[in-house]
């Protein structure tokens, strides 16, 4: 399966969004699977990539933005909160050519398409925790569970060596593509 990692990002903050817009008023304070973290923290922590996908598609270095992270993004109204940003960080992918910018992290370089993937496969892992704090469909779209674990095969023992996720777990010799995608992020089912 081919997908424009553009559009897969599309397909996963759509996603992740349908769960915010399902979050009741008293779960904002549950915890996630993420260690410290409860669904505020988690919907924060999205909001705050996708406000600032679009400075540093535009060449912005992070340290220059990194204050759009400070405070709590979420305001009075964190699904509005949440739709606002995405629909910014989506807006940001529209140039033609955003694949092959040169998007400058806190650790150095990388290419618009990197940073892309990198976003997208963090919303698309955070769209399960998201789903399983609050009692929601857990099922991620197999296609995106596809392009995901395709990524993440490169990515995922440095990810590890940067602390950034937990050791896989141990996992059936039947499990299916979701379950082990999941179990590379360090994430039990």
């Amino acid at each position: 399966m081919t997908i424009d990692i553009r559009e897969a990002y599309r397909r996963a903050l759509d996603a992740f969004g349908a769960h915010v817009h399902r979050v009741a008023a008293g779960q904002w304070r549950i915890p996630t699977t993420c260690a410290d973290w409860d669904v505020h923290t988690l919907v924060d922590h999205l909001v705050g990539e996708s406000l600032l996908a679009p400075e540093l598609l535009a060449g912005r270095p992070a340290g220059e933005v990194a204050h759009l992270l400070d405070g709590d993004l979420l305001g009075d109204d964190p699904v509005k909160a949440f739709d606002v940003a995405a629909a910014a960080a989506v807006r940001a992918m529209d140039e033609p050519d955003v694949l092959t910018r040169t998007v400058r992290l806190s650790f150095g370089d990388i290419s618009g398409e990197e940073y892309i993937s990198e976003l997208f496969a963090d919303t698309l892992i955070h769209t399960w925790d998201l789903a399983k704090a609050i009692g929601g469909d857990e099922r991620l779209d197999p296609d995106l569970v596809e392009v995901c674990a395709r990524w993440f095969a490169g990515a995922e023992e440095s990810y590890r060596q940067a602390g950034v996720i937990d050791e896989r777990p141990p996992l059936p010799e039947d499990a299916d593509p979701q379950t082990r995608l999941l179990a590379a992020w360090g994430r039990g089912a």
